[in-house]
Order: structure tokens, then sequence, then C-alpha cells
């Protein structure tokens, strides 16, 4: 009897696997593959469309589509450890799985259901005929409501709110302030200023090089509209940056206050009251159970404790209970938004598609055919009482700081449509500094509760001294300000003030130092492949960052002081005379975009526009991790669209793939591959061309 049992069991398993794709034939889907690997993908209906992106990009790179998924399963921790059951406990605190279950039927169109159900089913179909690569058992079958579950986890990060949790963690949020971090570039063009007169777009996200939250190149095309090119992260059902055939855009983080921190009042004696207007409350508990791996393989179960309050996740510390909320965890429909932008044929229809509101942070710079350029610092941002400092902790106990999830409409953001110097940037810098300085907007006249940034940092300092040497731009002198390498001067950066002191010490003051000193006093501030004094800034940096984190510091904004600077220089000389025998190193010799056997000089550091982050690695070399990824440029004209791009290793995460690292030699020389959304001529010249099953 039992065998019979778990025949039927197995049998009725394959069933719900299987019938979340029945009703889709992978015969109607065609993958086909270009030189560089990247998929465009064809089929008549957008769902199956999604079935092979789901498809194409479980080829590529399943291991981060599972990446995205176990944290939704609070199984990030059974499979990574401790640092995966942060992640774990970050998705629990956040409150998803409640906001899902009880707003997906509510929140979607019939059609977008249709797409999310699409995609599942490509995702399940890949893991049930490919096992032997599936991370943990249990996982699958993937659902449409686990795929919004993982979006809305991921977006809450872009809002930032993870750094008030590490702060209230970290026993750091007394010296609360607005946070800072590294970022990205979007820059759009207007004919007017370009000397051919076609519209420039430059989409320029700084992501991780690898891992769930890097880029995936993939063109889409379906019978109803779609056609786009562009990237997602692993598990996205769709473009959230790219260009179709009339218009695109790419996104930048904001840093707005997207979230609130509260000081809650508890009861003397009784144990998770809370006094609010006058009256005792009792804290939700939402306790969380889970599995860590530790010692490499042994899987223990643990158990945490956290709580709810009126506001939304509280956590108790040994300095009392801290309740944080954000509009990132009340709304879902993030994804059915980017959907509609893929589709969307002009500005007019794009526009509306703003109007739905769904993307609770990120700015968007926008560039299309008709020679149409915007910029939206975009979010979420409910009606606060300005009686109170939205920046610093705020009390807890009273119903006039709990603000209710209704937002500002867009007309009350900052955008710029169009403006008369024919140019728009985001660099993570303040919206007030976007265009020339008779275009931009006023910050005083927007709700400061909303608490956007006022300050620039490197990259937007040193693109306006760039396009303002120029009354015309070529296509060539467009990509040079694009990938320019080059710290301004003064150097500045807007969450570590004072970093000038780095390149401006008295050599006299600090003879141990008195070499690295002059070289950067003498520092033509390129970070080339070829500068020696950029290995020493770069590793001082790099120190500084680490140290100020360890402080707890940042997320934040520092004022560095000389003691600090001279001991960032200190560890860099140790560095470098410890590896390399000698101070004068090349940036290249020490800085390098690694990839399995390959391994090439990379120039770029923090905040530069061809931004580079990176990690320690073997006998004193810095290894890529964080910067420039995908970079996709675009020349609008009437005629059409002109479109290059360029990934920062391969199309593929499959290290027997000959697409593993077949991107990486164009990506240090700051070359790009043409690409096309013509379908005949997708098709004509597809190396491979196949159905996804």
């Amino acid at each position: 009897m039992r065998p019979f049992r778990t025949l039927l069991t197995v049998a009725c398993l394959s069933c719900v696997v299987y019938s979340s794709y029945s009703q889709i034939n992978p015969e109607s889907i065609t993958i086909a593959r270009d030189k560089w690997g990247v998929p465009h993908i064809y089929a008549p209906k957008d769902e199956e469309v999604a079935y092979g992106l789901a498809w194409a990009t479980c080829e590529d790179n399943f291991h981060d589509v599972q990446e995205n998924i176990l944290p939704v399963r609070k199984r990030m921790g059974e499979y990574k450890g401790k640092d995966g059951a942060i992640i774990d406990v970050f998705g629990h605190m956040m409150g998803v799985d409640e906001l899902v279950d009880r707003d997906f039927d509510k929140s979607f169109s019939d059609k977008f259901k249709l797409v999310l159900e699409g995609y599942c089913a490509g995702v399940n179909s890949y893991a049930e005929k490919h096992p032997k690569e599936i991370l943990l058992k249990g996982i699958f079958p993937v659902t449409p409501k686990d795929v919004i579950k993982a979006y809305t986890f991921s977006l809450a990060f872009m809002t930032h709110v993870h750094y008030d949790f590490y702060r209230i963690f970290k026993g750091h949020i007394k010296n609360y302030e607005l946070q800072h971090g590294i970022g990205s570039n979007g820059m759009a063009v207007r004919s007017s200023r370009t000397k051919d007169g076609k519209t420039y777009l430059a989409i320029n996200s700084h992501q991780p090089l690898e891992g769930p939250f890097a880029w995936y190149e993939a063109h889409l095309m379906s019978d109803e509209g779609l056609n786009i090119l562009g990237a997602n992260f692993p598990g996205g059902v769709g473009i959230m940056v790219g260009v179709n055939e009339n218009l695109g855009w790419g996104h930048t983080l904001n840093y707005p206050d997207l979230d609130d921190v509260y000081k809650l009042t508890m009861h003397e004696t009784e144990k998770l009251k809370y006094k609010f207007d006058g009256k005792w409350e009792t804290l939700e508990e939402r306790p969380i159970k889970m599995k860590v791996k530790v010692l490499g393989f042994l899987k223990i179960g643990v158990k945490q404790k956290f709580y709810w309050s009126k506001y939304g996740t509280t956590i108790k510390t040994d300095d009392g209970f801290y309740s944080v909320r954000f509009p990132a965890n009340m709304d879902i429909r993030a994804a059915e938004q980017w959907y509609h932008m893929n589709k969307a044929k002009n500005f007019d229809e794009f526009s509306k598609v703003l109007d739905m509101q769904a993307l609770p942070g990120i700015n968007i710079v926008y560039a299309d055919r008709e020679d149409n350029i915007y910029y939206l610092s975009n979010g979420l941002f409910a009606y606060r009482n300005p009686d109170y400092d939205w920046t610093k902790v705020l009390p807890g106990d009273t119903s006039a700081t709990l603000w209710e999830p209704r937002w500002h409409p867009r007309e009350d953001l900052p955008q710029v449509l169009n403006p008369e110097c024919g140019y728009l940037v985001n660099t993570n810098n303040t919206p007030f500094n976007v265009t020339c300085p008779e275009n931009n907007l006023d910050a005083g006249k927007f709700d400061k509760t909303m608490g956007f940034l006022t300050d620039d940092n490197n990259r937007s300092l040193r693109y306006h001294a760039l396009i303002a040497e120029y009354d015309k731009l070529s296509y060539e002198d467009f990509k040079d300000i694009k990938y320019d390498l080059s710290f301004a001067t003064p150097a500045h950066n807007n969450f570590m003030l004072g970093i000038e002191k780095l390149l401006t010490l008295d050599p006299t003051k600090f003879p141990d130092l008195q070499e690295e000193i002059t070289m950067l006093a003498n520092w033509d501030r390129s970070t080339d492949i070829k500068s020696e004094p950029a290995s020493i800034a770069v590793l001082a940096i790099k120190w500084l960052v680490d140290e100020m984190f360890r402080r707890g510091q940042l997320p934040g904004i520092s004022t560095l002081d000389e003691a600090i600077v001279v001991e960032a220089l200190t560890f860099a000389q140790k560095h470098l005379k410890k590896n390399f025998k000698s101070v004068h190193v090349p940036l290249g010799d020490m800085q390098r975009h690694i990839r399995g056997d390959v391994s090439l000089p990379v120039g770029g550091g923090p905040d530069i526009l061809a931004a580079m982050h990176v990690d320690y690695h073997k006998k004193g070399i810095l290894k890529s991790r964080h910067g420039d990824s995908y970079i996709e440029l675009v020349r609008f004209s009437k005629d059409g669209v002109e479109i290059e791009s360029v990934n920062a290793y391969g199309a593929s995460n499959k290290k027997d793939s000959p697409h593993y690292t077949d991107q990486m030699e164009m990506y240090v020389n700051q070359r790009t591959k043409t690409m096309t959304l013509d379908k005949e001529k997708v098709m004509s010249e597809a190396v491979r061309k196949y159905h996804p099953q």
C-alpha cells in the first residue's frame, strides 16, 4: 500500500507542476540567440514571451533566479548560512507575505496575471527538466505570488529601508540621518544639443556585477505590441531598464526620505504594551522559524521574534522598541507598471503609466524618438505632518506621526520635461541639479517632508563641467562623458565630506607618507589603468568606506578629519608595499576584472562616472564587484532607434558557456556591441534558434 501512496503522491505533484504550464505551447515560442548569446524571445502572446524569458534566464542563470526566490520562502539561511539568514529575517520583518497574500487578487489586471502565470510556467518547466540544478528541495513550483513577493522584497531594498533596520540592530539609530549610497547614471540629450540631430540616452545603472541583483539582458517581442531590449534582474518577468521602438528609460536611485523610524513608549510593567494617543495598545508578535546552515553542512533550527505595531515592523533592542514604517510594503503593483512601460508607444502613454505610482522610489531618465527628454524623481510620499522633523527618530505614541498610505500625486514630485538647454542627467544626486542652472527646479517649492537630496556628488559635478565644454555633442563626445574616469577638482563625496583632504595633505607634516602625498598632489585625478596615484586613492577611499561602516557612520553623512585620512593613506601605503613592493603601481595592475580564468585591468573608481567598486581578492588584487554593469547607449531619430550595449561579463553565468566571459574585453575597454529590435534581422543573424522545451 505504501509504494502505491508514494507513487500517487509523486503523480499528483507532477500534475501540479505540469498544470501550471499546460496552457502554453512551447512550440509557439522562439528563442533566438545572437552571437553574444543574448536571448531574443518571440511569441504571439505576451504571456508566452514571459514563458520564454523565464526559460532563457534559467538556462543562463538558474542559480540567481533561485536566489531571488529563496528569501520569499525564508530559506536563504538554509542555503547560505548566517548571511542568508539575515536576508530571511529582513523579508519576514517587511511583512511581504501578509501584504501579497492580502492584495494579490485585487492588484493586477487579468492580462498581467497571465504574464505572471506564463513566467512561472517557464521557470517550473525548466526546474522539472533540470532537477540537478535545483539548490534546495521543495522550492518548486514557483507561483505568481512568489514572483510578486520577490519584486516587493527587492524594491524595499531599493528604497533603503534595510539601512534603518541595520542601524537599529547595531545600536546606531540615535545618530540617525538620511542616508546616501552608491548608485547609477542616467543621461539624456535632445537633438538641439547634438551634432547629428539625434536624441541620445545613456542607460547606466550601477549594480552588483554578479548575483541576484546583477543585470540580465534580453529582447522581448510579441504580436501584442511588445518589442523591447534591455535588462532585468534574474526572476524579473519583463524589462526594467531598456528601449523599445519609440522610447527608452533608465533608473537611478534617488535617496529621498522613503521610510520613518519611531521610538515606542512602552509600559513599565506590562509586557508588549505601548502608548498610543493616551491609550495602551498591544504589540502583535510575529515569530519566524528558519533553518540556518552552519559549518558548511549542518542545518539547525532558529527562532526569532519580531513585532508589529500600528506603525508597522517593530524591533526590540537594548534601547527599547523601534517601529519602521515605509511605503514599499504597501503596494505590490510595480511589476505591472514596468510591463506597461515596456509597451508604451510615446510620451503621453508613458506618462499615464507613471501615474500608476506603483514604483516606491527610484529616478527615471527618459528619451524618445519624438525628441522628448524627461526626468522624474519618483517615489511614494505620504502626507506627513509638517510639525515634525521626519529626518529624525519620531515619537511613536501619537497618531500625529502615523501617516496614512495616501500618496502625493506625481505632479507634486520633482520632474523636468524638455529643458531649453537640451540635456538631463541624474547620478543619484539632488533632483534640483539635473540640467543647466536656468532650467533647474527650485527646491523650496517642494514639500520638505519628502526629504529630497540637496547636494551633488562627484559624478554630477563632473557631468555638468564636461557638458558645459560643448555647444553641441557628437555621439563620441557623449560616450566620452559617460565613460569619464576622473574625480572633480576639488574632490567631492556627498556621504564623506572633506574627501579633498586626502589629496591635499602637507608632506612636511607627515614625513612617513611624503612620497604618497606628493604623488596624490601631482595626480591628474584620472582613474585610468595606467595611473599610479589612482591605486593609492582607490585603496584609501575603500578603507575609509569600510571604516565608516564599522564605526556606524555609514550609511549616513560623515565629515572626514585629517587623522582618519592619514590612517587611510597609511593603509594604502602598507597594502601596496606588502603586495607589490612599491607604491608605484598602475591601477590596472592592482584593480582587475576577473571571472574564471580571465583577469583584465579595469579603470574607474568610487563615484566616478565610469564607476567601479571593488573587493579584496588574492595577493593584493582588488576585484571588480559593483559599478558600471549593464550599459545601453541609444540614439533616436525619426528614422528609428540605434542601440549599443555591453554587460560586465557575458550573457551566461554557466562556466562552460562561450558567453561566460566573452563581453569582458569590450567592457574594460569601454566598447559596446551593436543590437537591434528588428525581428527579421534578429532571426536571420541568430546563431541558434529553438523552442523552450
